[in-house]
């Protein structure tokens, strides 16, 4: 089992290239399930989740192949036919967003038999919104031996709301109900980029989707889809992952080939804690928009909430944190999306962080010398938090179970290392 070695206490300099959004490049790869034709999406990062899909879909029948390019991959698929309507365990357990296969499945074959997901521990995240949903377009759902199963003869259009806004559930929906017949409106839809981005996609399949990005989204359905091609948008969470690291460090890093659009309320919150953030559209190494980040200064504690998008993401919530044990003051951190998500707080704990816990409210108190200790992460941005903590941290950091940052952060060891991050992966084997 792989393991990071930081070496804290280097401020990082230079520029740092955003990956593609893996939440949006897996639900684009089981959108390629709903057409027999070839779909060719770029800019898919190197990630475990990606692959994990990757093995789903060829499991299920799908034909893929992969090529490397500039910036992440290009993967052609393509699924003529389906060998398998099971979506099994031992693949499902690894990643929650496998659930994705259920809508395609149930829409243009009749038939999925999908177990129910894994992931990671953060909370409960029921999939009953997606089957809810299905159910109003016609589909009929049971359960056995841990794995749902949904057929129908046909989907129909209607009307649903989600009781809580998910981004997986809308994404399965808005997918399903592309082929089913008549129109479908899905009211208090999760408003995400990435589920935007797959609204751009199955459009340009053929699909006629109106109201991707509000919460009210109509999908008149067509009778098939055709092939498209389409380039994955970057990944926020990554881009805003690299910008703390930088306010952390103290550094001044430039991030390219994100957009700012998606990354307001994190910037909103850097620069209310004391950090410069300068927006650049012009023309870096990489091409798109670059964001740079001026640090070095003290850092003010600041209060936030997680909030579905555009608020403060959930999924940076754990990299705040972990800024917010370096910053003068005490803030308070709110976690309203998921119950369970402040494991990260007790390996901080144990580098020298000051962190008081109850129910979904942390409260923080710093500024504290974090020192290098061995820790372990628990999913996938908790172990991003560490990794910047071990940056800020005095001496040397040792962190365990690091195929969680593996899931979702293409090689983030090989990028901190080109801006000036001492990180290197240990192996079982070394």
């Amino acid at each position: 089992m792989d393991k990071f070695l930081i070496t804290g206490g280097r401020p990082l300099h230079g520029r740092v290239v955003t990956s593609g959004a893996k939440n949006a490049a897996l639900p684009a790869l089981t959108a390629a399930l709903l057409t027999d034709e070839r779909v060719v999406l770029h800019n898919i990062p190197r990630v475990r989740d990606i692959s994990t899909l990757r093995s789903l879909l060829e499991d299920l029948g799908v034909d893929s192949s992969v090529t490397h390019e500039a910036h992440g991959n290009c993967i052609e698929i393509e699924t003529r036919q389906l060998l398998n309507p099971v979506a099994p365990y031992e693949l499902v357990k690894q990643m929650r967003a496998s659930i994705l296969v259920l809508g395609p499945l149930v829409a243009r074959f009749g038939h999925a038999r999908v177990s129910l997901p894994g992931g990671c521990a953060i909370g409960v995240r029921p999939v009953n919104l997606h089957l809810k949903g299905l159910e109003k377009l016609g589909a009929t759902i049971s359960f056995d031996h841990g794995y749902v199963d949904a057929r129908a003869n046909g989907l129909h259009g209607a009307d649903f709301y989600f009781d809580t806004i998910s981004v997986t559930g809308t994404e399965n929906l808005m997918m399903a109900a592309t082929l089913a017949d008549g129109v479908t409106v899905l009211e208090n839809a999760a408003r995400e980029p990435e589920v935007q981005d797959l609204a751009d996609l199955l459009n340009k399949m053929g699909a006629n989707i109106e109201g991707a990005g509000t919460h009210k989204i109509c999908i008149r359905g067509v009778s098939r889809l055709h092939g498209a091609e389409h380039s994955i948008i970057p990944d926020r969470i990554e881009a805003g992952t690299f910008l703390t690291a930088a306010a952390i460090t103290g550094g001044e890093l430039a991030v390219e080939l994100c957009n700012p659009a998606h990354l307001t309320a994190v910037i909103a919150k850097l620069e209310g804690v004391g950090v410069q953030v300068v927006r650049d559209a012009g023309n870096g190494t990489s091409g798109g928009h670059t964001l740079t980040v001026k640090a070095g200064g003290k850092l003010r504690a600041l209060d936030v909430t997680t909030q579905e998008y555009p608020g403060f993401p959930t999924d940076m919530q754990a990299q705040y944190m972990t800024l917010m044990t370096q910053a003068e003051g005490s803030s308070v951190i709110t976690e309203t999306i998921f119950e369970n998500r402040f494991m990260h707080a007790l390996e901080l704990a144990r580098m020298g962080a000051d962190i008081t816990m109850n129910g979904r409210r942390a409260v923080v108190r710093g500024k504290t010398q974090l020192s290098g200790a061995k820790i372990q992460a628990s999913d996938l941005r908790a172990s991003a938090s560490l990794v910047l903590a071990g940056l800020a941290a005095e001496g040397e950091t040792l962190i365990d179970r690091v195929y969680h940052i593996d899931r979702g952060y293409e090689r983030i060891e090989e990028k901190l290392t080109r801006v000036g991050a001492k990180i290197t992966r240990v192996s079982e084997s070394d």
